[in-house]
């Protein structure tokens, strides 16, 4: 899925959006952790199965036919990394080498790829959680097998797969990030159900979403800004 390079605008330009960026992330964060004070108060429910822990991809094998053909390319007029307003400069990391060439040939920024990567494994290459997802960036075998990768506990090819498909879920919700970390961690299907097209819209529907999947988001938005510079 190879995105054509993007121009950046004017130095001023880079500031205010990064300003709105900020914003617009403390708010839903806000929103997520009052949904998550109040649950947390009131009685339990039964969760269904669709509403998955942290790291869980909705159902093996499922996930990735839902997400379609990847396209190899994309309109250069497709400005995903200027809709999710990162600059570029990160904090090293493990793997920086990795995530560094992943985020350049897919058009995702490395700060995002650093921040799935602590939310979902803490950049633990071995990984696996309790419903067999595996490696850094937590892929479910079928989820793998459709991304190409053959082995989820290399690192290479884990940081690859992770990375292909969240520039195919940031195109499909039109670099909305919340919505695309709400589809990592609940699946595609299930945010596009809710009929909602942008973070502000996702934000006032959050309370549909599962606890873990509201929990996620939050944990992800801030490891972001804890990376970016």
């Amino acid at each position: 899925m190879q995105i054509d390079p993007i121009s950046w605008k004017q130095m001023t330009d880079v500031s205010q959006m990064n300003t709105n960026s900020t914003e617009s992330s403390a708010g839903f964060v806000n929103v997520l952790s009052s949904l998550l004070n109040e649950e947390s108060t009131s009685k339990p429910v039964e969760r269904s199965m669709t509403q998955l822990a942290p790291g869980v991809t909705y159902k093996d094998g499922l996930l990735w036919q839902q997400l379609g053909v990847v396209n190899e390319s994309v309109s250069s007029s497709t400005s995903i990394e200027a809709e999710i307003n990162d600059t570029g400069a990160t904090k090293p990391t493990t793997f920086e080498d990795l995530i560094t060439a992943a985020g350049e040939r897919y058009g995702v920024p490395v700060s995002l790829i650093k921040a799935v990567i602590d939310a979902e494994s803490s950049f633990n290459p071995h990984a696996v959680s309790s419903a067999g997802a595996k490696g850094l960036m937590q892929l479910m075998d079928g989820t793998a097998r459709g991304l190409g990768v053959s082995n989820p506990f290399d690192p290479a090819q884990n940081i690859e797969g992770g990375t292909k498909y969240l520039s195919n879920l940031i195109q499909r919700f039109g670099g909305e990030i919340a919505m695309v970390l709400a589809a990592y961690n609940a699946g595609p299907t299930r945010v596009a159900g809710l009929g909602v097209s942008s973070d502000e819209e996702l934000m006032s529907v959050a309370h549909e979403l599962p606890k873990e999947t509201q929990a996620y988001i939050s944990k992800v938005m801030n490891a972001q800004s804890k990376y970016a510079l």
